[in-house]
């Protein structure tokens, strides 16, 4: 079977002092999360942890500094990807020498489904 995609979540993340983009990566996905209900999945009878796939994209304007295996670690169900891409926006503050960082998250649900 083909899986298809029936769940595409968005959110959005911040760490507004020290620059972490894993921090702000966890917070876009956690955002997205709470945007959705698995109810579905229940429904359908689908087994989450061998016919959910969860692909997760995560955006910031340093991807190379996002720790991968913590934000797939923060997701409760499926089987789970992350890929972090040029996006995102660094906002500097040039008295305070910080930076605050603002992450893009897409969280894709696709189901084995007939």
């Amino acid at each position: 079977m083909t899986a298809r995609r029936v769940i595409l979540e968005l959110g959005t993340g911040n760490d507004l002092h020290g620059g972490d983009y894993t921090k702000a990566a966890l917070r876009a996905v956690q955002d997205a999360l709470h945007h959705s209900s698995l109810a579905m999945i229940r429904t359908l009878g689908v087994n989450s942890k061998t016919g959910m796939f969860v692909d997760v994209t995560i955006g910031v304007q340093q991807p190379d500094k996002v720790d991968l295996e913590k934000v797939k670690a923060s997701l409760p169900h499926g089987i789970v990807t992350v890929t972090a891409v040029k996006g995102g926006l660094d906002v500097p503050d040039q008295e305070g020498n910080d930076v605050a960082v603002i992450a893009s998250a897409a969280v894709a649900v696709r189901l084995d489904l007939p």
